[in-house]
């Protein structure tokens, strides 16, 4: 086998190691941390249960009466929709839910209550002020109205059935007779008071509407006759106001038509006097149209001018003068014609102006008519106002009577029907059987209670104890690998859980059998269960890494008295046995316990060997194991670490790596000293140890974490002195003592095969 060159290691890839976590409240933790408080679980459970019981038997014995009862916030209306009583005695209410709140509240009422009790006397009955049995005395002789009426009250509840009308009233006591009785009292009072309350309600009501009937006539039979004297007054016809309104509108809208139709007649004949006064006398036979179609005389007198003068012009137009006699007789024709139309066009013109004159006269007159239709129409205004105002006083008047009038009537008729819309559904029956104590619903709860209180105190027992239990607990924290447990044992090779060792050893039946070093129980033992233990942990160290084997061991714990070297010679053995050659190391220079070990002297060792390695030879000790050499710490150097960090150290393993194939190193704790830290940076493997409730969590996960920041190869963690007793290791218990038998000190880290006790290449 090749030499390993010094400040070199194989380049071992171990297999993935778990993630470190801390939390013990996974559903796996507490399933099995129930499991293993189960006897507490159980203690709690039984003695609550066993309370819960007694306490029940020693309660009084209370009765419950029931009735049930209709509240109807819309009750029916025998005399129809139309007549509607003075008081609702549904409330006016917004929605449902208020009424019933509002009845429930009315039921445990004060009220109700001292109404019950003066009905009863409950106030001198000492039994209901005691709530005594009917069987016993009560020593009580009697209360106040007012206290025994709180005392029923608290004994009063009320609860609405769903999706309802009805509610379910009850009445605890002791004595059920008694229970029965003043519930029944009490529905009764409380149905005849929502009617009592109804009716004296409506009878202050009827009293006022009455009152208010012959206050309201005379204010009717009043505004009458102001109405009436305003009319005299104010010589307003019988016709109504409206009606003289109409016709004073239809003669306005008439005079307006009239005034309209004039003034454009009158603007008609403005425009023709105006074409008249165009015509000119110089050229008369320029007459308009129209006048020409209206008058016939005018047309004729227009055509013997135009034919005069026509033959004058033509007389003119032959050659011959104006002193010829035929031009002087055409001339004479021309003017008389002309004066003759001239004549009838200021005929026209004269008639056209009288016309025009006789329009605008019309005109005026109907203008003064409307204006004075007009003002007569303002003055019925002022007078309907103060008319409208007497008349809304006599339809106010006239109406409110009548409504009061109606409401009386209907309220005598709603106070004799004497309705009530609270009535009892089923009155109270005698109770049977006591509502409480429920013996077997207090039972349950009080094992239900005791079960929740001894799962409490498991889990709690469980997390307060903050240290490494199980293997569960060393590979879930830590993050490593779990390698395997070595149970707990004694010296003398006796069961599990017999004895402790290490800081804590003692001896336990010491004289019935030969006294063994609980370092030596492999080699001395070898068909053991701590044996087979120890063979498992060598196995899965091998196992980590089979083609490149970890070599260089170092076994170290993260607090003393842990077992580290307890762990490190156990394996050591187990390797020798396994055949191959095996060195074990002391390199707790704090505290060597190797050379007591195994009966050699420490006068040379380790710290002689780095000052001289020519004197390795001496140092290696031959032990009484086949195939196993150990080498101790040597004098007690000042500067261990020191000296473990040297270079003469890495040249002294690269020695031993010559001579042996494999090198086990018992190392310091990793908490209070750095020699396992520095040692860790020099092996090819680190195997940390921890003593199952001893080793506190948070010491044994700082330890990992040092040894990972200086790049330790960690290999894995063993569980070490490990108590079947306490029943927390499953199948491990099982197996090897169905195995080897409950005598042994058997327990490998999982179940031996035929390979494991092979040696390995």
């Amino acid at each position: 086998m090749e030499p390993v060159p010094p400040r070199s290691r194989p380049d071992v890839e171990p297999r993935s190691p778990a993630r470190p976590t801390d939390s013990s409240l996974t559903p796996a933790a507490l399933l099995a941390a129930l499991r293993r408080n189960w006897i507490i679980i159980a203690v709690a459970t039984v003695l609550v249960g066993m309370g819960a019981t007694f306490f029940t038997m020693g309660q009084k014995r209370i009765y419950e009466a029931q009735a049930t009862m209709l509240f109807d916030p819309q009750p029916p209306r025998p005399l129809g929709k139309e007549v509607q009583a003075v008081v609702d005695m549904s409330g006016d209410y917004l929605n449902k839910r208020e009424y019933y709140r509002t009845q429930f509240w009315v039921i445990q009422s004060q009220r109700i209550a001292t109404m019950v009790v003066q009905q009863l006397g409950l106030q001198a009955d000492g039994r209901f002020i005691e709530n005594t049995p009917p069987d016993k005395t009560a020593r009580s002789k009697g209360a106040s109205v007012e206290d025994a009426a709180t005392i029923l009250r608290s004994r009063i509840a009320v609860e609405q059935i769903k999706e309802s009308q009805l509610a379910k009233v009850t009445y605890v006591d002791a004595d059920p007779a008694r229970a029965q009785r003043i519930l029944a009292t009490l529905v009764d009072v409380y149905a005849q008071n929502n009617l009592d309350d109804a009716l004296d309600a409506m009878g202050v009501a009827g009293d006022w509407l009455t009152h208010q009937v012959d206050s309201l006539r005379n204010d009717v039979e009043a505004s009458e006759l102001a109405l009436h004297g305003y009319k005299v007054d104010k010589n307003i016809l019988s016709v109504s106001m409206d009606d003289q309104s109409n016709m004073l509108r239809n003669e306005i809208q008439q005079l307006n038509s009239a005034l309209t139709s004039t003034r454009t007649q009158r603007e008609q004949i403005g425009a023709r006097r105006g074409e008249l006064r165009k015509i000119n006398p110089e050229e008369p036979w320029n007459v308009p149209a129209t006048e020409l179609l209206n008058s016939g005389l005018l047309q004729k007198l227009r055509t013997d001018y135009v034919t005069a003068v026509t033959t004058r012009n033509e007389l003119l137009a032959t050659g011959k003068g104006p002193n010829h006699p035929s031009m002087l007789g055409a001339q004479s024709r021309v003017d008389s014609t002309r004066e003759a139309l001239l004549a009838e066009v200021k005929n026209v013109q004269g008639a056209v102006d009288h016309d025009y004159n006789v329009s605008t006269s019309a005109m005026e007159r109907l203008s003064g008519l409307l204006e004075d239709a007009k003002q007569r129409a303002l003055d019925l205004n002022l007078l309907e106002i103060e008319f409208n105002r007497l008349r809304r006083t006599r339809d106010n008047s006239e109406k409110l009577y009548g409504l009061v009038t109606e409401r009386a009537k209907e309220n005598d008729l709603t106070r004799l029907l004497r309705f009530n819309n609270i009535r009892v559904v089923d009155r109270p029956l005698l109770p049977r059987r006591p509502v409480t104590p429920n013996m077997p619903l207090n039972v349950a709860s009080g094992l239900m209670a005791g079960l929740l209180l001894g799962v409490v105190l498991g889990i709690g027992r469980e997390q307060l104890d903050a240290t490494i239990k199980t293997p569960d607990d060393a590979e879930r924290i830590l993050g490593l690998n779990f390698l395997g447990l070595l149970p707990l044992m004694e010296e003398g090779g006796a069961a599990p859980g017999s004895t402790y060792y290490g800081s804590h050893r003692r001896r336990k039946n010491a004289s019935a059998q030969p006294q063994t070093m609980a370092e030596l129980v492999v080699h001395e033992q070898p068909t053991s269960g701590v044996a087979e233990a120890a063979r498992a942990v060598r196995t899965n160290i091998m196992f980590m890494s089979p083609d490149r084997p970890h070599r260089v061991l170092l076994i170290t714990s993260a607090a003393p008295a842990e077992g580290k070297t307890t762990v490190a010679c156990s394996i050591a053995i187990a390797m020798a046995q396994a055949g191959r050659r095996v060195v074990l190391m002391d390199c707790d220079m704090r505290r060597p316990r190797v050379h007591r070990i195994f009966r050699c002297s420490n006068d040379v060792g380790i710290t002689t060997a780095l000052l001289d390695l020519n004197t390795l030879p001496e140092s290696i000790r031959e032990t009484e194991v086949g195939n196993l050499s150990v080498i101790t710490t040597g004098p007690l150097p000042p500067n261990p670490a020191e000296l473990l960090h040297s270079e003469a150290f890495e040249k002294l393993l690269a020695l031993l790596r010559d001579q042996f194939d494999n090198i086990v190193i018992d190392s310091p704790p990793v908490a209070p000293v750095t020699d396992a830290t520095v040692l860790s940076t020099k092996v090819d493997g680190t195997v940390l140890v921890t003593r199952a409730f001893k080793t506190r969590r948070d010491v044994a996960r700082r330890a990992a974490r040092t040894l990972q920041d200086v790049s330790g190869r960690l290999v894995g963690t063993v569980l070490n002195a490990v108590n079947f007793e306490r029943r927390k290791y499953g199948y491990y218990q099982y197996y090897y003592k169905q195995a080897y038998g409950a005598d042994q000190n058997e327990l490998p880290s999982r179940p031996v095969t035929p390979d494991d006790d092979r040696p390995e290449a």
